[in-house]
């Protein structure tokens, strides 16, 4: 199978000859690491199997979030820590697309540019949701930055996670929203507008937008998902700590082309697409974030500070399932009933604490699939010895 290291050692050294120069410090790390990712040039252990007596090396993962063959078990960490935190409710999908006027603006200035955009797609969310003729509360609001297509073009959008429902100011009320509607898309739309140029004339001053981005309108989907979010989690999992694509989605790599499969939206189908080897390394490269740059947040209701609250309406909740709408029954949230414990802060970059289940149980040799391997020795960085095999992630 090709990987994205067979196409950046293919591709690597010319496009850093021609471009090397004005490419950003990100970009020339993540050729490195994805280059040097499970090889001798990390180090790593030896270990020895008691059944074929093979010696057997494994290297250390390079950790880069634009690595395809690194993080996948942080991601299922953190899609169980947020099945954890969920609340017993209904969730709705709301996506926000940047114009293609303010495309070029953010790329070049993507660690500014990206957080103005997750803030004013999350605070226009929760200002609506205020109001009395949606939601009346305060809601969750868990956002996901996302840069590309399945062709690897630049489009910036943000995915987000929304509580069907919202907890009044004085955090004593839940007010649930309907259950197919949580506010109208176009004046969602147009509160993105509005919040993201004021935001942008505030923090950037020097950045001028062209004038069309604020006369279109934005493209904004807002999707209910019912009490079960644990299909969009999955979706927004995948970008979480993963990069544009996966080695399984890379065909096939010549002197010059990059063969990728993708799925046209259109028509639901897998089709096929060739790439001249500096376009593919090009298209990837653009969505390698600065160091620095989280592409999760959480606002609103889940804001780390409102952990005390999010347990009570949590205990409330799970009590209360079977209930009318407490905004019809009137009845307040029980600040004085004891609240479970109050789950961590939720984070992009820590993993959730685990409670340790004894060893691990001994690795299968992947050689001969029966003995057990036992750790002989610490592979120090370009280690003279030559492998027979390596370990899988």
């Amino acid at each position: 199978m090709v990987e994205l290291a067979d196409i950046f050692r293919r591709f690597g050294g010319s496009y850093l000859s021609a471009y090397g120069t004005t490419m950003p410090s990100w970009h020339r790390r993540a050729i490195k690491d994805v280059l040097d990712c499970r090889t001798a040039e990390l180090g790593g252990q030896v270990w020895h199997c008691d059944a074929c007596d093979e010696d057997i090396f494994s290297y250390h993962s390079c950790g880069n979030r634009a690595c395809p063959k690194c993080h996948a078990e942080q991601t299922q960490e953190w899609l169980e820590a947020r099945r954890a935190e969920i609340l017993p409710c209904d969730y709705f999908h709301v996506t926000v697309t940047v114009p293609e006027e303010l495309r070029s603006l953010l790329r070049a200035n993507q660690l500014d540019g990206y957080a103005v955009l997750m803030k004013a797609a999350a605070e226009a969310i929760i200002e609506l949701a205020r109001d009395p003729r949606y939601v009346g509360g305060t809601v969750g609001v868990l956002g996901v930055l996302h840069t590309w297509t399945q062709q690897l073009a630049y489009h910036p959008h943000v995915h987000c996670l929304v509580t069907g429902g919202g907890v009044s100011a004085d955090g004593r009320d839940w007010y649930p929203a309907r259950k197919d509607f949580l506010f109208p898309e176009r004046a969602l739309a147009k509160l993105v507008r509005g919040k993201l140029k004021a935001l942008l004339a505030k923090q950037r001053p020097d950045l001028i937008a062209p004038a069309a981005a604020w006369k279109k309108r934005w493209v904004v989907h807002i999707t209910p998902w019912g009490a079960n979010p644990d299909h969009v989690l999955r979706y927004l999992a995948r970008y979480v700590f993963r990069t544009a694509i996966t080695n399984s989605r890379i065909l096939a790599c010549d002197e010059k082309s990059v063969t990728i499969r993708y799925k046209d939206r259109k028509s639901s189908c897998l089709r096929t697409c060739k790439l001249s080897g500096h376009e593919f390394m090009r298209r990837f490269l653009q969505h390698v974030l600065p160091k620095g740059l989280h592409r999760v947040r959480y606002f609103g209701l889940w804001h780390p500070s409102q952990r005390a609250k999010v347990a009570q309406v949590r205990l409330r909740l799970t009590l209360d399932q079977t209930s009318k709408p407490l905004h019809q029954t009137g009845k307040p949230l029980d600040q004085k009933s004891t609240s479970p414990a109050e789950p961590a802060a939720p984070s992009e970059d820590k993993k959730p604490r685990q409670k340790a289940d004894g060893p691990p149980p001994p690795r299968t040799c992947p050689l001969c699939g029966e003995g057990h391997l036992v750790y002989v020795r610490r592979l120090t960085p370009k280690d003279a010895a030559t492998p027979k095999d390596a370990l899988g992630p």
